[in-house]
């Protein structure tokens, strides 16, 4: 396909995202099933420019005056892809497949494309009802915390020091433009491309396949490090889903001790014994999901509880910048009340005296963080919050923003995706 024809699928599955209220991965599957002409380069291609179009949704769309599916598409090509003008044209009128003819006015816009005046949800291409909350926890960086949360991110890796470490994995995929992560000690990055450029497939990899590594964000890898699971330890991880910070505490154990993995939604723990299985993670015993009632048996037993809760996930924007125009008041309330019924009804009862909880969110809205702290506080007097979590990562220092309650992870100033983590301890 030229890039005129991959502009025209842009708009039309940016026409379903609006009209369908759905993901956009599902929409760009549902489109590539029923136009398999196009190769796996065009459909990258057409997912990167929908994908950017998203992320710099607010700010294309006052710079078009528009905020149609054609404005976005047509503005990502400009303002994201850095495409000039007359070359925009040029795929207009050569080829058969692309779009109608630029108007006066969208050739004025595209010219112009101009900022001025525009507001901070504008600039950091964020829904305005979550200003307040974002500017209470930003102040006066906000715009560029937000613009950075609206960047492409880039593939990180975290190598799984049962079967492998860095030097291995990094020879294993010389042909890849592969560096070690600036914080996590387990970490490798391939830095995001640009325009339509294709992401290297890691998971065809023999590596990855054996078990080597998994992906997974730097900052995921931080929260997992920071809850200081260690050898022997008995955990439990209760919001486990595919099971991400499960392998990464099992293999920070050494393989010793026990990692209890449950969710309240089993199909979220989706492939997780096939994950748990490649890695070779013989600590970690999955004990499925949804009947609470299943973890009666670990009750005032363990030493850690993770509680990577349910969230906005507003620190995975750059990933998922669909989700930051889904999210509702009503969706963020919901899921500050999973938050603390996770806390209070779930984890609070396992931890044995001396023990901790781990509190962990994708967020970086302060209601969902130290919000949900100071909630489980004000009814449980037996727990304190520790403070020496920088003393197990001295490496953030000055990389990790302070919370009240813990420490801010965010794109602008770690280079990770948004994480808050926060460490409880239960007084003997």
């Amino acid at each position: 396909m030229r890039h005129g024809g991959i502009i025209a699928a842009a708009i039309e599955v940016l026409q379903d995202i609006e009209t369908r209220h759905r993901p956009a991965t599902l929409a760009l599957k549902d489109w590539g099933l029923s136009h398999r002409f196009a190769g796996s380069g065009d459909r990258t291609a057409i997912g990167n420019l929908v994908f950017d179009a998203l992320r710099h949704r607010s700010s294309i769309s006052w710079r078009m005056g528009s905020d149609q599916a054609r404005a976005l598409a047509i503005g990502a090509h400009r303002f994201v892809w850095g495409s000039e003008v007359d070359e925009i044209e040029r795929l207009f009128t050569s080829d058969p497949h692309a779009p109608a003819a630029l108007s006066e006015e969208e050739r004025a816009r595209l010219e112009i494309g101009d900022l001025a005046g525009a507001p901070p949800a504008v600039m950091g291409d964020y829904p305005a009802w979550l200003d307040r909350e974002l500017r209470d926890v930003f102040g006066d960086d906000l715009v560029p915390q937000m613009a950075a949360l609206a960047a492409r991110a880039p593939i990180d890796l975290r190598v799984n020091t049962l079967k492998a470490d860095r030097a291995k994995v990094i020879k294993a995929l010389g042909r890849l433009p592969v560096e070690e992560t600036p914080h996590s000690p387990v970490g490798l990055r391939i830095a995001a491309g640009e325009g339509a450029a294709r992401a290297p497939n890691v998971q065809a990899d023999m590596s990855f396949k054996k078990g080597w590594f998994e992906i997974q964000d730097e900052g995921s890898q931080l929260a997992a490090l920071l809850t200081g699971a260690t050898a022997g330890e008995q955990v439990a991880d209760i919001c486990a889903g595919g099971g991400g910070k499960t392998l990464a505490m099992a293999a920070a154990m050494q393989g010793k001790g026990q990692v209890h993995a449950w969710d309240a939604d089993r199909n979220r723990l989706g492939d997780i014994h096939e994950r748990v299985q490649r890695a070779a993670a013989r600590n970690v015993q999955i004990i499925g999901g949804g009947d609470a009632a299943l973890l009666a048996p670990l009750e005032g037993r363990m030493d850690l509880v993770l509680v990577d809760a349910p969230c906005s996930g507003t620190g995975t924007w750059r990933r998922r910048p669909d989700a930051k125009w889904r999210l509702t008041e009503k969706s963020l309330d919901d899921r500050r009340r999973d938050q603390r019924e996770a806390l209070a009804a779930l984890a609070a009862p396992l931890v044995r005296p001396g023990g901790r909880i781990a509190y962990v969110t994708c967020s970086v809205l302060p209601s969902e963080n130290d919000g949900a702290i100071e909630a489980f506080l004000e009814g449980h007097p037996g727990f304190g919050v520790r403070a020496d979590l920088l003393e197990r990562l001295p490496a953030l220092n000055g990389v990790a923003l302070p919370a009240r309650h813990g420490l801010l992870l965010t794109p602008l100033v770690a280079g990770t995706d948004g994480f808050y983590v926060s460490v409880l301890e239960r007084r003997a």
